[in-house]
């Protein structure tokens, strides 16, 4: 029961250590090390942008990133090594895992496509600081509306945080392939096709008009337990919490800021969670230049995505995009066919 702390923790510092030493190499001029392998300039930019687009668009940033590390050719399973030659490891080998878990290009590419996250937390913490602020108000017991909101915000956040620390190893080896995410891209869709029907047909009964605030605990935590489908990848954790929000009441946009604010708890964890596990083996395989450009990146790419989301979803709700989502499917089932 002691280890989620400690890692936590371990989470933080390494996050804010990265920060640290990446700002103090761009100011001295520093030369950092180099990388053991290679991830052009190029490279990180993508990644950054594709993550900071779909990171809150309802079309799975997940499932995008998977598609583009194999474009990118990151997907080798072959262990790494350093630049002295000795071998890098997951998980060194030990007395219960005499093989240990050999790091692979594949499991540094994937975790900086987490750690990069950063940089879409930081876009929404941007965008959205007024509500940011009012919670932290809330937390000191100077706001009821902020106190409700934090509330909410928790306890969409929990069911995902706990089914992902349980459910994560079976997730990484069964549920991260092509297949899965067609799989996912296609009931989603079908899904936001149901929501939006749903949505208009009760539209006139006008409970749509309340704030994320006014959401009763069990309505929050309905929408973190629908959250739990997202861990599936290809599904989208922003389409089912923006569909939650809909049946609890909420109207488009209020659903959609409701979704990026639970996204900042989660999106957070998960961050910490990888770069505990796994940051300082992936900064040394890609290096400190690219984990800073591709977080970047993707904090500037999310920013847009976010206000480009709002004003295509107040107008025309989720079925442009799930039309989006069948597309791409039947692009991915055609490449594996042909």
């Amino acid at each position: 029961m002691h280890f989620l702390p400690r890692n936590l923790c371990a989470g933080l510092l390494l996050a804010a250590a990265l920060a640290v030493k990446g700002f103090a190499l761009s100011i001295t001029g520093e030369p950092p090390p180099p990388p053991v392998a290679e991830l052009s300039a190029t490279d990180a930019i993508v990644l950054g942008v594709v993550e900071g687009v779909t990171e809150f668009l309802p079309i799975s940033s997940t499932g995008h990133l998977i598609i583009v590390n194999q474009m990118l050719g990151l997907e080798s399973e072959k262990q790494l090594t350093d630049r002295a030659g000795r071998p890098l490891w997951h998980k060194p080998p030990s007395r219960e895992n005499p093989a240990g878990v050999p790091l692979t290009l594949k499991l540094a590419a994937d975790t900086y496509t987490v750690v990069i996250q950063v940089g879409a937390i930081a876009a929404v913490m941007l965008l959205y600081w007024r509500q940011v602020l009012s919670m932290f108000i809330g937390l000191l017991g100077r706001s009821s509306a902020g106190f409700r909101l934090l509330r909410n915000v928790l306890l969409a956040f929990f069911p995902v945080a706990i089914a992902g620390l349980l459910l994560h190893g079976l997730i990484d080896r069964y549920l991260f392939s092509n297949w899965a995410v067609i799989a996912a891209l296609i009931a989603g869709a079908l899904l936001m096709l149901w929501a939006e029907r749903w949505r208009r047909a009760n539209s006139g009964l006008g409970f749509s008009k309340g704030d994320p605030s006014d959401l009763t605990p069990r309505k929050a935590l309905g929408i973190g337990l629908a959250q739990c489908l997202a861990l599936w990848p290809g599904t989208s954790r922003s389409m089912v919490t923006i569909i939650g929000g809909y049946l609890a009441g909420l109207n488009p946009a209020k659903a959609a800021e409701f979704s990026f604010l639970v996204g900042l708890p989660v999106l957070a964890g998960a961050a910490v969670f990888k770069a505990a596990k796994t940051g300082p083996a992936m900064i040394e395989v890609f290096g400190w230049t690219n984990a800073l450009l591709g977080a970047g990146v993707a904090a500037i790419s999310a920013l847009l995505a976010v206000k480009f989301l709002v004003h295509i979803i107040a107008r025309h709700g989720l079925a442009g995009f799930a039309y989006y989502r069948l597309l791409l499917a039947f692009g991915l089932i055609l490449a594996a066919l042909f």
